[in-house]
């Protein structure tokens, strides 16, 4: 508990060396700690667990073992003794498998280790199975020369990324068959995330030196003033907060050297504001996969906040968890010293968008697509002014978007496209209106549309001839029909209350033998 007056009562130029004597571990803690460690993982290497009749009596042998979390990460704070081990598995063979058989091996670990007498030398003890998700073997050991516990969190999982794991993404093939099996066990999220440890590992590890003394920081704080204070509330995991941190120097400082209480008084706000949350990357995956598009774009159109695992498209890390608690904690700690100057001024916090920007492809008939950089949170009225300016528009412009398997919707010009859920690369069409003319959607037969504008008083012929002049469907061989009423030519389109943005549905006319005269 001194460490916790300590940060709050240090002045905001001094957080340097506050990391440098209070959280950073010496290079001696780690290595006991980690020799400690050595000997479970040297148990789990070189002892076979032979299955049951679930597993067909084969040999179950542990392939590998990952040190993941802090001690993985080389953001370990000083006196937390806290060892995540994930042991990928021979008799997974795929995240089915996994699934099914998750907690029987785990008793069959927990069975083996509880008699380890290597194990019971360093004080083995609180063995036990954590009903989280995934489920894991927790227990403590000691060192060797000092009597404090370390807590062995240890989860088994499918070997997906093979023996040798590198930094760059892994074969699309990889994350179309977790999609498929996340798809399997939705109640789950993050379920197979350990088969995915080394690439979570790599992202947090290879960061810059300044960026983990940040990360130390804001997790220290976590720990000893949201953790602490509130111990039975749902609180999102560490991994979390270190996301949202490296989002938070990714897009406000960007450069190596930057000021800690600026990156805290950044992280800090952020946590306030966290409902408008949404992040992700694509270091590991792209959206070139239809599949993975799609769980992407599900993912994203969630309750905020959002923060996808860089590594798992299918965790969302930040879900399901008290985020109020700590935005109020958040509150708190930005009216301390630490985040004031030696002025008794605010310190400043870098410029951080709640979401990154992305690419929209503006659709306009007889024009070159136009490609813009949008904030999902920017009202669309100011990009219909973009628009406007680049295109020379006279009239008034109007946008409509539709997502597979979805209606076409026009974008209201006092919403944001976030408003819509749409915070990925989409692309959306324009027509030009004016007033009091209305936008109309003609569905072809292959199911694609296409945007219209037309007068409400205008004949449905006429309607009818703007498609034959941009598709070669001849007037007089469309059918055209709005909620099962076939239009007639000379009656008015107003007449059959189509509303702007409907939808009307072309085909050809029963006795027609019609050809597209070009697509």
């Amino acid at each position: 508990m001194a460490l916790a007056q300590e940060l709050y009562g240090t002045s905001s130029c001094r957080l340097d060396s506050f990391v440098a004597r209070w959280l950073q571990p010496s290079r001696e803690w780690k290595e006991e700690v980690l020799e400690a460690v050595a000997n479970v993982e040297q148990f789990l290497r070189q002892e076979s667990f032979h299955g049951e009749r679930w597993l067909q009596n084969q040999e179950v042998r542990v392939l590998k073992v990952v040190k993941v979390g802090s001690f993985g990460t080389g953001t370990a704070l000083k006196g937390t003794a806290e060892v995540e081990l994930v042991a990928f598995l021979s008799c997974f063979c795929n995240f089915w498998e996994e699934a099914k058989y998750h907690t029987a091996v785990l008793r069959l670990i927990q069975k083996k280790i509880q008699y380890c007498q290597d194990l019971l030398a360093l004080g083995l003890r609180d063995l036990r199975v954590d009903e989280g998700v995934p489920r894991a073997l927790v227990f403590t050991i000691q060192t060797r020369t000092t009597a404090e516990p370390i807590t062995v969190t240890l989860v088994p999982a499918y070997r997906v990324l093979g023996s040798s794991v590198s930094n760059s993404p892994p074969p699309p093939g990889v994350y179309v068959d977790l999609i498929k099996a996340s798809y399997s066990y939705s109640n789950y999220s993050g379920i197979f995330s350990p088969s995915f440890s080394e690439l979570q590992r790599n992202f947090v590890k290879h960061q810059p030196t300044k960026l983990k003394s940040l990360l130390r920081l804001v997790k220290h704080w976590y720990q000893q003033y949201v953790k602490a204070k509130c111990p039975r509330a749902n609180l999102p995991p560490d991994y979390a907060l270190e996301l949202l941190t490296i989002y938070a120097w990714e897009k406000g400082a960007e450069a190596e050297s930057f000021r800690l209480e600026e990156g805290l008084a950044t992280v800090m706000e952020l946590l306030q504001d966290h409902q408008f949350l949404c992040i992700y990357w694509t270091s590991y995956y792209t959206l070139q996969n239809p599949l993975i598009e799609d769980c992407v774009r599900k993912q994203l159109k969630k309750d905020r906040p959002v923060i996808l695992d860089p590594a798992d498209p299918t965790h969302n890390v930040a879900e399901g968890y008290r985020w109020d608690i700590l935005a109020q904690r958040a509150g708190q700690c930005l009216k301390q010293d630490c985040c004031y100057d030696s002025r008794e001024n605010p310190v400043p916090s870098w410029s951080v968008q709640y979401a990154q920007d992305m690419q929209v492809t503006v659709e306009r008939w007889g024009y070159a697509d136009l490609i813009l950089w949008v904030n999902p949170y920017e009202p669309i009225r100011k990009l219909k002014e973009r628009i406007r300016r680049s295109q020379a528009l006279v009239g008034l412009p109007r946008l409509s978007f539709q997502e597979h398997g979805c209606k076409r919707r026009v974008l209201s010009s006092h919403c944001s496209l976030a408003d819509y859920g749409v915070f990925c690369s989409t692309r959306i069409c324009l027509l030009e209106t004016v007033s009091p003319e209305i936008q109309v959607f003609i569905e072809s037969p292959n199911g694609s549309s296409q945007a219209y504008t037309v007068h409400p008083k205008s004949f449905v012929l006429s309607l009818k001839q703007q498609i034959e002049d941009r598709q070669g469907f001849l007037s007089k061989q469309q059918q055209l029909e709005y909620e099962g009423q076939v239009l007639q030519d000379w009656v008015d389109v107003g007449y059959y209350n189509i509303q702007d943005s409907d939808t009307i549905t072309l085909s050809q006319k029963p006795s027609a033998h019609v050809r597209y005269l070009h697509s």
